[in-house]
């Protein structure tokens, strides 16, 4: 049984054309000449790994029509969300391999794949306490924006009336350590923050393993930290449709145990 499945996983990942090829069946049958354009390829060299498909059974053929068997259903299945989880860590593996994500929720973590490949930003040492402008632009046209996070901007002030300016709706969950510490540091303009009815804010009592991820209608950005929980300034920035879904999740994830804060 062993061998059997290292030959069927040799068969399915050694060739990006037998695993391309299973993927295109997956929604029906389909014949060889619409096979070859996607696989940019030819009959001739397409032919060779179709018979090292059927000869292990995940596919068949009729007049030139081929179709996933029984088998290869099964298979297929489980291949695309592997395949996808493995595209998120391809973005940049030495990142994901070096930071810390035990704190993502199980239900989330089985769901990485919807992160998509995100883009990895280094900031420039001279860079370093800018804002991410490309993100924040988007935020600024968005409905809502959406963030958990140990720590605030120096400044957040000034950010936050440029959003609400805007109109859009802000909900910030912080956690207890950062709430302290704007109490103590910055009472008059959190006080401030509270009176607009465009911004939300929560406490989490959880432990926040991270430093921050924010979401707004039109990007996730994701700033964790390396595996023995030291600050790294480098972060992701994933903008597919389901990375928004996930992140939205995310904060729903947290915002389940948070005290919403109406006044100080």
């Amino acid at each position: 049984m062993s061998i059997l499945k290292k030959t069927l996983l040799d068969v399915i990942f050694a060739s990006e054309k037998r695993k391309n090829t299973l993927l295109l069946l997956q929604d029906g049958p389909k014949e060889m000449e619409f096979l070859l354009n996607p696989l940019d390829t030819t009959r001739q060299a397409l032919l060779p790994q179709i018979r090292i498909l059927e000869d292990h059974y995940l596919i068949t053929h009729s007049h030139d029509v081929y179709e996933l068997t029984t088998i290869g259903k099964l298979i297929v299945d489980y291949m695309e969300p592997i395949i996808d989880k493995i595209g998120v860590f391809d973005t940049d593996i030495d990142y994901w391999g070096t930071h810390y994500l035990d704190f993502v929720p199980s239900h989330l973590l089985k769901r990485i794949d919807e992160l998509g490949q995100c883009t990895l930003i280094k900031p420039h040492i001279t860079e370093l306490y800018e804002i991410n402008k490309e993100f924040h632009e988007a935020t600024k046209k968005s409905k809502s924006h959406y963030i958990v996070t140990t720590f605030l901007h120096p400044n957040f002030p000034e950010l936050t009336a440029e959003l609400t300016g805007a109109n859009v709706e802000i909900y910030f969950i912080t956690s207890q350590v950062l709430f302290d510490k704007l109490l103590e540091e910055k009472y008059d303009e959190f006080s401030s923050m509270l009176s607009n009815k465009l911004i939300h804010v929560f406490v989490s009592p959880r432990e926040m393993d991270f430093q921050f991820i924010s979401v707004n209608d039109y990007y996730i950005i994701m700033a964790l930290l390396k595996t023995g929980k030291e600050v790294d300034l480098s972060y992701l920035l994933c903008s597919s449709e389901k990375s928004l879904k996930w992140g939205k999740d995310f904060f729903d994830f947290y915002l389940k145990d948070s005290t919403l804060i109406t006044e100080i």
